[in-house]
C-alpha cells in the first residue's frame, strides 16, 4: 500500500512541476527579454520607474499563463469525454474549481495590465481613476484588455455553474467563452497601419488561440490525467491531434505575424532589421523555441504514445516538462515582443 501511494505522490509532484515550470520559465523569459530589449533612457525625457519597468511585463505574462490554464482546464472535459463519468469525475472535481480561481486571476491581471500601461504612459505619475478611464477610452490597447477581463470573470462565472452542476454546463461554452476572451490580446502588440492590418490581426488571433490550446492541454492532460494510465491512454491520443493541427497554425501564423508586421512598418528594411532590431531578434529568439518544440512534441507523438496506449509506464512527465518549459520561454519573449521597437 505504501509503495502505491508513493508512486500517486510522486505523480502528483510530476504534474505540479511540468505546470510549475512552464509558470517559472515564462516570468523569467518575460522580464529578461523586456529588460534587455527597453527602450534607452533619454536626457530630458522622464521615464517610467522600476516598478512599472519590471511590473507591467510581470503582469502582463502572468496575464498570459492564467489564460493558458483556463483554456486548458475547460479543454479537459472535451479531452476526457463523457462516457464514463464514474472515472472522469473524480478528475473533473479537482479541475472545475482551479478553472474559476485561474479565470479570477486573469481578470485580475488584466485590470492591472491596464493601470501599469497608465503608468507607463504618465511617467512620474500615480495613476488615477481618470487616468486610467481616459487610457481606456482612447487606447484600443486598453479597450481590449477591458474586454479580456469581462471575459474572464464570464469564465469564472460559468465555471461556477459547472462546480455546482457539473457537466449539465456544457464544456463547449467554457472553451468557447475562454477563447474568445484571448481575441483582444493581438490589439495589446504592435499594429499595423496597412490594408493588411485585418489579416495580420487574424492571423495573430489564430495564433494566440492556437498557442493556449496547445499549451493549456498539454498541461492539464500530464498534470491531471498523467497518473491515471487508463485515462492517458484514451486523452493523450486526442490531444496529440489536436497539438499536430496546432503546431502547424502556430509556427505558421507566429513566423507570418512577426514577418509581416516588419514589412508593413514604414522604415523598417527587410533583411537587414531582423538582426538589428530588437523586435527582429525576438521574432527570431522565438522562432527558435518554436522549432526546438518540433522535436520535443514528436518524440512524445511518436515514441511515447504508442507505450502509452497500451497503458504502460513512460517518461512523459519529463518530456512533457521540457515542452512546456520551451513554452514557457516562447510565451514570456512574446511579451517582451508586444513591447519591444520594431525599427
Amino acid at each position: 500500500m505504501s509503495v502505491v501511494a508513493s508512486d500517486v505522490r510522486q505523480r502528483r509532484a510530476g504534474g505540479g512541476a511540468v505546470a510549475g515550470a512552464f509558470g517559472v520559465c515564462a516570468v523569467v523569459a518575460a522580464v529578461t527579454a523586456s529588460t534587455l530589449t527597453a527602450q534607452e533612457a533619454v536626457p530630458g525625457i522622464a521615464m517610467p520607474g522600476p516598478m512599472v519597468t519590471f511590473g507591467l511585463p510581470l503582469v502582463r505574462v502572468l496575464l498570459d499563463v492564467a489564460a493558458v490554464a483556463v483554456v486548458g482546464l475547460s479543454l479537459l472535459p472535451k479531452l476526457l469525454g463523457f462516457d464514463d463519468p464514474a472515472r472522469t469525475e473524480p478528475v473533473l472535481r479537482r479541475v472545475r474549481p482551479l478553472a474559476v480561481t485561474f479565470a479570477w486571476a486573469w481578470a485580475i491581471c488584466a485590470l492591472l495590465t491596464i493601470v501599469f500601461q497608465t503608468a507607463e504612459l504618465n511617467p512620474g505619475a500615480v495613476p488615477t481613476f481618470g487616468m486610467i478611464a481616459a487610457y481606456v477610452d482612447g487606447v484600443g490597447t486598453g479597450q481590449g484588455l477591458l474586454f479580456s477581463a469581462a471575459c474572464a470573470l464570464a469564465a469564472a462565472g460559468i465555471g461556477l455553474m459547472a462546480v455546482r452542476f457539473g457537466e449539465k454546463v456544457p464544456a463547449e461554452l467554457r472553451v468557447i467563452v475562454a477563447l474568445f476572451g484571448l481575441l483582444p490580446i493581438p490589439v495589446t502588440g504592435h499594429a499595423v497601419d496597412s490594408v493588411w492590418h485585418d489579416p495580420i490581426m487574424i492571423s495573430m488571433e489564430i495564433h494566440v488561440m492556437g498557442s493556449a490550446l496547445w499549451t493549456g492541454g498539454l498541461i492539464t492532460t500530464v498534470a491531471f490525467v498523467g497518473r491515471h494510465r487508463d485515462l492517458l491512454a484514451e486523452v493523450l491520443p486526442r490531444f496529440s491531434r489536436l497539438a499536430t493541427l496546432c503546431l502547424l497554425l502556430v509556427g505558421v501564423s507566429g513566423l507570418a505575424n512577426g514577418l509581416g508586421t516588419m514589412a508593413l512598418t514604414p522604415g523598417v528594411e527587410l533583411p537587414g532589421a531582423i538582426v538589428t532590431s530588437h523586435y527582429g531578434l525576438l521574432v527570431v529568439a522565438k522562432t527558435a523555441l518554436v522549432a526546438l518544440l518540433v522535436p520535443l512534441a514528436a518524440h512524445i507523438r511518436f515514441r511515447l504514445l504508442p507505450a502509452v496506449r497500451r497503458a504502460e509506464a513512460t517518461a512523459l512527465i519529463g518530456w512533457a516538462a521540457a515542452e512546456v518549459a520551451v513554452m514557457g520561454l516562447a510565451y514570456g519573449v512574446a511579451v517582451a515582443i508586444t513591447r519591444a521597437s520594431i525599427g
